[in-house]
């Protein structure tokens, strides 16, 4: 592990950007940013597509270490390069922010009220590829949709036991059990989500770290006792679906809790828009996003 990464991820003020979108998600992203599905007819010029962009956001001068502290990359993403350098070294090394790997294969159908993550067989392969390419931390993301106690259960005890395999093999994971924005019972969904985590936060061994990333609970300050446990570094927060400005509006008054946005972050960015314009918007992204991570 990387201590001067380390030491930037639990000290240093700022937020995580999300550029972590897979193959099912991609189309969507490519369409916001206004490239059609009639501009590749495959998937490899689809991801060539989202590497293109992705790497116009990184290489941005709004793209800086005075606001941005990580980036979530998906494998792709991982083994391609910007300038001529792998992404993960060029995050670090040129750009001083904290690469991260969504480790994940998506999600298996809905049962007991949550999608639990599909089996993730070629980890070890991943974790290994994944250290040679610098990589310092991973992510993995489950969704709990309905409140059903073995269901959420399902999902922590799923969650904990990969952050354990990928602990012990000397990254950070970030565990992410999102809570569905629009879930009836959200807020009692929130209430056993913390507490199956701090029992399984207190299992943990002392040099096993992790970072949480939470669904923005709709108490505000809710998951503050998370985040005085020794075993995490940093708890941060998707925008689940809320628009960019509400997203901010609601981190803003969890006070510690720092955002990892994605589409939040690439709102209002588009294809077409001049080298000035991208970076303007951009600009105005990444400052309302990190003011709302600071409170």
């Amino acid at each position: 592990m990387n201590k001067d990464q380390l030491n930037r991820m639990q000290h240093d003020q700022g937020f995580i950007v999300a550029l972590d979108q897979s193959g099912g998600s991609t189309p969507g992203t490519l369409a916001l940013y206004g490239v059609p599905e009639t501009s590749y007819s495959n998937e490899d010029e689809m991801y060539d597509l989202v590497h293109q962009m992705r790497s116009r956001i990184i290489t941005s001068p709004a793209f800086d270490n005075q606001h941005i502290l990580g980036t979530i990359l998906f494998k792709q993403t991982m083994r391609s390069r910007i300038d001529g350098i792998y992404t993960a070294d060029y995050l670090w090394d040129i750009k001083k922010v904290v690469p991260f790997l969504k480790i994940d294969n998506g999600l298996l159908d809905q049962a007991n009220g949550v999608q639990l993550l599909k089996p993730i067989p070629e980890l070890n392969d991943l974790l290994n590829e994944a250290k040679e390419r610098h990589i310092f931390g991973t992510k993995m993301r489950s969704l709990i949709k309905e409140y059903d106690e073995n269901g959420i259960a399902q999902v922590v005890d799923q969650q904990f036991e990969l952050a354990r395999q990928i602990s012990d093999a000397g990254f950070v994971p970030i565990i992410e059990p999102e809570v569905d924005i629009n879930a009836t019972d959200k807020v009692k969904i929130e209430a056993l989500l913390r507490d199956l985590l701090q029992k399984a936060l207190d299992s943990l061994a002392q040099q096993q770290l992790i970072m949480l990333k939470l669904t923005i609970p709709s108490e505000d300050n809710f998951y503050a006792p998370l985040m005085e446990h020794p075993n995490v570094i940093r708890v941060v927060a998707l925008s689940g679906g809320y628009s960019r400005d509400d997203a901010n509006e609601r981190l803003s008054r969890n006070h510690g809790l720092i955002a990892s946005f994605n589409r939040a972050l690439s709102e209002g960015l588009t294809v077409d828009q001049t080298d000035d314009e991208f970076n303007s918007t951009l600009k105005t992204s990444v400052d309302s996003i990190y003011q709302a991570s600071i409170t």
